[in-house]
Order: structure tokens, then C-alpha cells, then sequence
């Protein structure tokens, strides 16, 4: 019986080695790998104990099954890739648009940046600050919360006045009462939808500027 189990390897092996490149070939697709395999199989049996009968079908249905897996896959693959491009096709009326996102990176768009920041509860007061890529502080600014989401604009300059290129930015947002005691405060950045694309890892992306955030972190549409 080890012998037959090892013999069958082999010709496995062989035949995948055989098949490498082609498209849609394997146990099912090619009846001359499936009688290959067949054949060494009983080739290699022990006359004096010959294998039983439901133990080769047995592994003529494993076989079966591993190439139905592999096709379900490829046929994934394929029904994953047409699901994206749809998705890409369906965000093409977003281009243009400025959009509302939770993200921790403002878009500096034509010199200005937007924040919208919650209305007043439990935090009254919102100090904003904005980070270049090395992590220095570029802007910081105490906003007064209203009654309703107030929007925050960001000029583009540092603190010494000096006009910053159009970008992605770091920012921190951090929230205090009237007492000064710091507390949770979630804020949103409003842009310009400008492309989306399918990133390496296959996600797609929304891309505002120099900012890409997935499609689910998009919070509002605007015009």
C-alpha cells in the first residue's frame, strides 16, 4: 500500500509539472493526465494484494474534488475581479464631488483644507493640529464647538505664515470640556473626490488629492 501511495505522488507531481502554464487543464480537463494517473496506480500494486476496490474510488473522488476546488477558485477569482471593476465603474459620479470621509489625514486642495468637527457635547472645545510627514507641527488652532458640525479651514500655512504644497497632512484633533478636561472627539475631512483606484492589495480606493481612504470610510456626499 506504500508503494501505491508513493507511486501516485510521483505521478501527481508529474502531472502538475506537465500542466504548468496551460489554462484550464488538470484531472477533470485533461482525460490523458487522468488515465496517466490511473495507470501508474495500478501499475504499481502488489499483484499479491491488490488494492481494494473502495479504496480506489476513494481517491479517484478526492481526485475529482481537488480539481472542482481549483476551478471554484479560479471561477472566485474571476467573479472578485468583475465585482471591483464594477465598483470602479459605479464611483465614477463621485469624481468631482466633494465628499465627507473619516480619516486622520487632511487634503490640501488648492491651497485649503477642510475638518468638520462634531457639534458641542461632552467636549465644548477642539484644539486641531495640523503634522507634516516628519511629524512636526505645521498649524495648531483652538475651535469653539457650535450647536452644529462646524467646518475648519485650513489655509495651507504653517505657523510662520509659509504657504504648504497640496497634499496629504497628519492631523490630531483632541477634545476638551469647559472645565479644560480632555474628551473623546471624532472628526471628519470634506474634500474633492479627484479618482479612485484598485490598490495593491486589491482594495479599492477612494483617492481625495493626496489622501486615498477605503469607500467605507465615507460618512457624506456633498456637490
Amino acid at each position: 500500500m506504500t508503494t501505491v501511495t508513493s507511486a501516485t505522488a510521483t505521478a501527481t507531481a508529474t502531472a502538475t509539472a506537465g500542466s504548468t502554464g496551460k489554462t484550464g487543464t488538470g484531472i477533470g480537463a485533461d482525460f490523458n493526465t487522468f488515465l496517466g494517473l490511473l495507470t501508474t496506480q495500478l501499475k504499481n500494486q502488489d499483484p499479491t494484494k491488490a488494492m481494494d476496490t473502495q479504496e480506489m474510488t476513494n481517491q479517484l473522488v478526492q481526485f475529482a474534488s481537488v480539481e472542482q476546488q481549483i476551478s471554484m477558485n479560479g471561477n472566485l477569482d474571476k467573479l472578485i475581479g468583475l465585482q471591483q471593476a464594477a465598483q470602479l465603474t459605479a464611483a465614477a459620479p463621485l469624481m468631482g464631488k466633494v465628499v465627507e470621509v473619516a480619516s486622520d489625514r487632511i487634503s490640501l486642495q488648492g491651497g485649503t483644507g477642510t475638518l468638520r468637527l462634531p457639534a458641542a457635547g461632552a467636549a465644548s472645545l477642539a484644539r486641531v493640529t495640523v503634522l507634516d510627514a516628519a511629524g512636526r507641527t505645521l498649524k495648531q488652532q483652538d475651535v469653539t464647538l457650535g450647536t452644529t458640525a462646524t467646518d475648519w479651514v485650513w489655509d495651507g500655512r504653517n505657523a510662520a505664515g509659509q504657504r504648504q504644497p497640496d497634499g496629504g497632512y497628519r492631523i490630531v484633533v483632541a477634545g476638551r470640556d469647559k472645565d479644560g478636561n480632555p474628551q473623546e472627539i471624532t472628526a471628519n475631512v470634506v474634500a474633492r473626490a479627484t479618482a479612485a483606484e484598485r490598490a495593491s492589495g486589491g482594495d479599492l480606493k477612494l483617492v481625495l488629492g493626496g489622501v486615498a481612504v477605503g469607500f467605507d470610510a465615507v460618512r457624506s456626499l456633498g456637490q
